[in-house]
């Protein structure tokens, strides 16, 4: 067992979500940054969707009641056992009564930790991630909630060093695809679309991150609803566009103008407010090279 003495801002148990449910209207929701969550299995030895803790702004402090290895990855964080600072958190060796504590990232949003043997949580329609939106699975992590831990297996020799991931300081370029609804925006709000600054409001959450910048004209533009998947860019009344993220809904009645690249939607996922995002359109797929490929 593990028992939580402090959440921190929000913590939730996430794995790689569920998937095949979006004609029920279930969102696949998951980890919000997928490739940090792989990572901090793999350096622990579980399978790379295990459940482990998402932390959003860090403050997680556990106590462990049994030896255990864990794996700290995605936005970086100070982590201290006892009390003590650790001055390589990826990967520890923690013994029974063992207390550990996550600080405030210094960039990004969203840290992972990964005990070996996984975190055994009732799952929902095969997942064990909670979904904010819809409240699927296992509730916020909260103060002296207890888990289970499920028994380690051998971990891999795997470098501490491919924990680092791409975590995004004060600026990123996320590169998308245009459409589907990107025939709705005449030539002048695609360019500025793609040449405008936009900043991370202190609205985002891991339904969605909300820009703010020189707003696009989409007041006028009526759709009826359709479906919705993680990485859409909406552009609602406002002009204001939203990027979905883990736990978008499946549907949606505002114009999508482009879908950012599964590569790059876990970057946005660790975008804090206040960053900026600039967006890189792929080249337009023919229909000779959809035929090719």
């Amino acid at each position: 067992m593990l028992s939580v003495l402090e959440p921190g801002p929000l913590t939730t148990v996430q794995d790689l979500g569920r998937t095949g449910y979006a004609h029920l209207g279930v969102s696949p929701s998951g980890a919000a940054d997928r490739e940090a969550l792989r990572m901090a299995n793999r350096l622990v030895g579980n399978p790379p969707g295990s459940p482990a803790f998402e932390c959003t702004l860090g403050g997680l402090r556990l106590r462990f009641g049994a030896a255990r290895i864990v794996a700290v990855t995605g936005a970086p964080v100070p982590v201290s056992v006892n009390g003590r600072p650790v001055a390589d958190a990826a990967r520890l060796r923690l013994g029974a009564g063992d207390e550990l504590a996550l600080g405030t990232p210094c960039h990004g949003l969203r840290s992972y930790l990964a005990v070996a043997g996984g975190l055994l949580v009732e799952t929902v329609l095969g997942g064990a991630g909670h979904d904010l939106l819809a409240g699927h699975g296992p509730s916020p992590v909260r103060r002296a909630d207890t888990f289970r831990i499920g028994e380690p297996h051998a971990y891999p020799v795997i470098p501490t060093e491919l924990a680092v991931n791409r975590i995004p300081f004060a600026e990123l370029t996320a590169e998308f695809r245009w459409g589907p609804r990107d025939d709705l925006f005449d030539a002048a709000q695609r360019q500025r679309f793609i040449t405008g600054t936009w900043r991370v409001s202190a609205e985002t959450n891991r339904v969605g991150a909300r820009l703010s910048g020189t707003p696009l004209e989409s007041e006028d533009i009526h759709i009826a609803s359709e479906g919705m998947v993680r990485g859409s860019v909406q552009i609602p009344p406002s002009g204001q566009p939203i990027v979905f993220l883990a736990d978008h809904p499946v549907t949606g009645g505002y114009p999508v103008i482009g879908v950012v690249t599964e590569r790059d939607i876990d970057k946005v996922a660790q975008a804090a407010p206040g960053s900026i995002i600039h967006f890189r359109p792929l080249p337009r797929r023919t229909r000779t090279a959809e035929a090719a490929a």
